[in-house]
């Protein structure tokens, strides 16, 4: 379940469930088995490192902000992996150098960024729409870091239903950020 996580007592930031984690792995499966692969040049060791990749990232005790974040973890950990698989098997590597393999790491997390600020600009545009009794809501859960309780308490409301609209809230939002997105993809194209 996505949520939000506390940094500290006046700012929260956004995490991503372990099946959003799951399809953003799973959406970008052949560029991180191709990270792996550059690294080993061995195509069922870079399918076995990209499974290692999935399962530590849904068995790792950090949350990710977002599908950027992911991607960008993923791959420089299908690299290390890649190298770690080669230790083992006391290979040299006759995949790139390691300056290229640099290179390549700096654009693909070049390009996680850019998406990771597309996403929060959305975001931001879609909170901008948000009714004045809808912000409210997040504003006391999230911002001023109410439990959902006092949520409730402070809003004169039944506790099933501050989680309700907040659930509506999660699922309106990423719609709205979705749909920005795929919005500025087609203006890009």
């Amino acid at each position: 379940m996505s949520g939000f996580v506390p940094v500290n007592r006046y700012t929260f930031r956004m995490t991503i469930s372990e099946q959003d984690i799951l399809r953003t792995l799973m959406k970008s499966r052949d560029r991180i088995a191709a990270a792996a692969w550059v690294v080993v040049r061995d195509a069922h060791a870079a399918e076995d490192i990209f499974q290692n990749v999935a399962l530590k990232a849904l068995t790792k005790e950090v949350s990710f902000e977002s599908e950027g974040a992911v991607l960008s973890w993923a791959f420089i950990t299908a690299r290390r992996e890649g190298i770690d698989w080669l230790r083992r098997h006391h290979k040299e590597s006759t995949g790139l150098d390691s300056e290229i393999l640099e290179l390549l790491e700096q654009e693909w997390l070049c390009e996680t960024a850019r998406r990771g600020e597309a996403r929060m600009e959305a975001l931001r545009a879609c909170l901008k729409e948000l009714s004045e009794k809808s912000s409210r809501l997040l504003r006391l859960r999230y911002f001023e870091g109410n439990s959902c309780g006092e949520v409730a308490k402070k809003l004169g409301t039944g506790l099933s239903a501050v989680y309700k609209r907040l659930s509506r809230l999660h699922q309106g939002l990423k719609e709205c950020i979705e749909l920005r997105l795929d919005e500025s993809r087609e203006t890009e194209s």
